[in-house]
């Protein structure tokens, strides 16, 4: 009786860590959609759900704290529950970085784009495609995208690299440039962190999985 209560339990959480997860997947998309058409009301809109993905953070953490001191779970259970609290630190991060990538949006959302922004939404879809899996792997319990999921963050570093010398270059080109060059940037440099986020969230899965930490 008292596993069947822990079990449904850890139902509970699971279904509450994909919730947080899409609210964080829906910030990026939206954050970036707000960046592409200089949508300020959605910018807006984004900043201030983040409140919203805090109160699920500290739900969560609820939850769990609930979980260590009334059901004292079994070694496997103990780390599935401090792997869970390590990965909601992570993903109110993210919240919290959809909603600086907005601010930045509104602060040019009257400037012309000193180009068209190609890698920058590409960089995005990669750092979101690491986050659902990164969740997905712990709902699923699945090494094997947990693996995926670290690998991929090369892919992401990669673009931001690429944007990084792009804009290095228009600021060559034209100095006056510069303010919006460093604002992109610091958009890059944000989903580059998002993806940060996501490969520890994968590795906090890996060690409640396997007992050990993830090596390279």
């Amino acid at each position: 009786m008292i596993r069947n209560r822990f079990d449904r339990e850890l139902d509970l959480l699971n279904d509450e860590l994909i919730e947080m997860g899409n609210l964080i997947e829906s910030a990026i998309k939206a954050a970036i959609t707000a960046l592409k058409e200089q949508n300020v009301d959605l910018a807006r809109r984004i900043v201030d759900n983040d409140k919203e993905i805090d109160d699920m953070e500290r739900a969560i953490e609820q939850r769990c704290l609930r979980l260590l001191l009334q059901q004292q779970p079994v070694a496997g259970d103990l780390r599935l529950i401090s792997a869970a609290l390590k990965m909601i630190t992570d993903m109110e991060r993210i919240g919290d970085q959809a909603a600086d990538i907005s601010e930045i949006s509104i602060r040019l959302a009257n400037e012309t784009y000193l180009k068209e922004l190609v890698h920058i939404p590409q960089m995005a879809e990669g750092a979101i495609k690491m986050v659902k899996n990164s969740i997905d792997s712990f709902v699923r319990r699945d090494i094997e995208l947990v693996k995926e999921v670290i690998l991929y963050d090369d892919t992401v570093d990669q673009l931001f690299d690429i944007i990084k010398n792009e804009l290095v270059d228009l600021v060559r080109e034209d100095r006056d440039s510069k303010e919006q060059v460093i604002d992109l940037l610091m958009i890059a440099k944000y989903l580059e962190r998002i993806g940060d986020h996501a490969q520890n969230i994968a590795e906090w899965v890996y060690f409640a999985i396997k007992g050990e930490h993830y090596t390279w």
